[in-house]
C-alpha cells in the first residue's frame, strides 16, 4: 500500500478514534438497550416534554452509533479491495479503491467535527437574525444576499426554515430578517456565523459604476427548548401589536396580529408577524427567551467580550469576514485565516468549510483573538 493511502488510512482511524471517544463506545450499546427499554415504558409520554428528550437522544445515539460502524466497515473493504488489487496486479481496483478511502476520509472528518459539537445547545435549532448596516440600499441588499446565502446553506443540510419576520427595504433588498431554522446541530453549526458580514463590489446601484464596501450583521441563538428554564418577570416586558406590512399580494397580513415584545432590563425587542396574534405571542416569547439564554452561555464561558465584539455595530473594526467580489474573488474569515476564491459558491451556500474551521480552532483551546494574531 503506497504511503499517501496509509495516511489516509491513518486519518480515518484517528476520526474513528474520537467519534468513539465522544459516544463512550465501551458503554454505547449498553445505553442503548436501556433507552430502547424505557421507549417500551406506556407510562413514558405521560410527560411529553421528557419523552421527547429521551426519543431524541436516544436517535442521537444510534446515528452515532450507526455512523461509526458504517465509516469502520468501509475502510476495511477498501483496504480488503487495494490488498487484492496489488495481489493480482489489477490497477484498476487499487485506484478505485484508493479514490473511495479519500473520500470517506473527507466524510469521517466531517462527522469527528459533528461529534465535537457537544456544547449545551449544540443539538438545538436555532434562531438566525440579519440585519443592513449603514449604508441604505446597499447594505438592505447585501442583507438579502446573506438571508439568501444562509437560506440555501440550509436547504443542503435538509433543515427546515421558517421566515419569522422580515422588514423590506426602501428601494431593494431588506432591512432586517429573523428566520428559524431547525435540524439536527443547528444552532452548533450556525453559532460561528454570528458578527459582522463585510461585502466589497461594484454597486448595481451605483451609475458610475464605482466599488463600494457594504456591512451586514448576524446574530444567531439558540432555540430553547422545555428542558431549559428561563424566567422572564412579567412586569419587566412590553407587549405591543401593529400592523404588519409586506411586500404586497395574497401573503400581506392586514390585520394587527404582529407582535414585538421589548425586554427593559437588556433592551432585547422580538417580533413575530405571521398571522396569528396567539401564534405571534408563543413565537416571539420562545425569540426572548432564547436571546436571554445565550447571554447567559456567553457568561458561562467567559466569551462575553468576544461577544460584544461579534454582535457589534455593522461597521469597521467589527467584521468576521470578508466578501471581496471586485477587484478580486476572495472571501475570507477573519477569525481562521480560511479562505476561497469561489465567491458564488458561498454565496450560494457552500459555508461548511468555514463553519468546520472556526469549530476546530475553538476546539483547538484557541481564542479568536489569539488565532488572529497568529497570522
Amino acid at each position: 500500500m503506497r504511503a499517501e493511502t496509509q495516511n489516509i488510512v491513518a486519518a480515518i482511524d484517528k476520526s474513528l478514534d474520537l467519534l468513539k471517544q465522544r459516544m463512550d463506545w465501551d458503554t454505547a450499546k449498553h445505553r442503548l438497550e436501556e433507552f430502547n427499554a424505557r421507549v417500551e415504558d406506556p407510562t413514558l409520554w405521560d410527560d411529553p416534554a421528557a419523552a421527547q428528550k429521551l426519543m431524541r437522544d436516544r436517535q442521537m445515539l444510534v446515528d452515532a452509533i450507526a455512523t461509526f460502524e458504517t465509516i469502520a466497515q468501509e475502510k476495511t473493504d477498501q483496504v480488503d479491495m487495494i490488498e487484492l488489487g496489488e495481489m493480482e496486479d489489477d490497477q484498476e481496483v487499487v485506484t478505485e479503491a484508493e479514490e473511495a478511502l479519500a473520500k470517506l476520509a473527507k466524510t469521517a472528518a466531517t462527522k469527528e467535527l459533528e461529534a465535537l459539537l457537544d456544547g449545551e445547545a449544540d443539538g438545538n435549532d436555532t434562531f438566525l437574525e440579519i440585519n443592513a448596516g449603514a449604508g441604505g440600499t446597499e447594505s438592505c441588499d447585501w442583507a438579502n444576499m446573506l438571508a439568501r446565502m444562509y437560506v440555501r446553506w440550509a436547504e443542503k443540510k435538509g433543515y427546515k426554515v421558517e421566515l419569522q419576520s422580515e422588514s423590506p427595504g426602501d428601494e431593494a433588498g431588506i432591512k432586517s430578517a429573523s428566520y428559524k431554522i431547525s435540524g439536527a446541530n443547528a444552532y452548533g453549526w450556525l453559532k460561528s456565523e454570528s458578527g459582522v458580514h463585510r461585502l466589497v463590489r461594484i454597486s448595481p446601484f451605483d451609475s458610475a459604476a464605482k466599488r463600494h464596501t457594504s456591512f451586514t450583521s448576524v446574530k444567531v441563538y439558540p432555540v430553547v427548548d422545555d428542558n431549559i428554564e428561563i424566567e422572564v418577570n412579567p412586569a419587566d416586558i412590553r407587549i405591543d401589536t401593529y400592523r404588519s406590512s409586506g411586500a404586497g399580494g395574497q401573503h400581506v397580513n392586514t390585520t394587527d396580529s404582529a407582535v414585538r415584545i421589548t425586554h427593559a432590563p437588556t433592551g432585547i425587542v422580538v417580533t413575530s408577524s405571521e398571522k396569528s396574534q396567539h401564534q405571534n405571542r408563543d413565537i416571539a416569547m420562545k425569540a426572548l427567551k432564547s436571546r436571554l439564554y445565550q447571554i447567559e452561555l456567553d457568561k458561562r464561558s467567559a466569551l462575553v467580550n468576544e461577544a460584544h465584539e461579534n454582535a457589534g455595530d455593522a461597521g469597521w473594526g467589527n467584521q468576521i469576514r470578508s466578501y471581496v467580489l471586485q477587484p478580486y474573488q476572495m472571501v475570507k474569515d477573519l477569525r481562521t485565516r480560511y479562505e476561497t476564491s469561489d465567491t458564488s459558491g458561498v454565496l450560494d451556500g457552500d459555508l461548511d468549510a468555514f463553519m468546520a474551521a472556526t469549530l476546530a480552532m475553538d476546539v483547538s483551546g484557541k481564542s479568536r483573538a489569539e488565532a488572529t494574531a497568529e497570522d
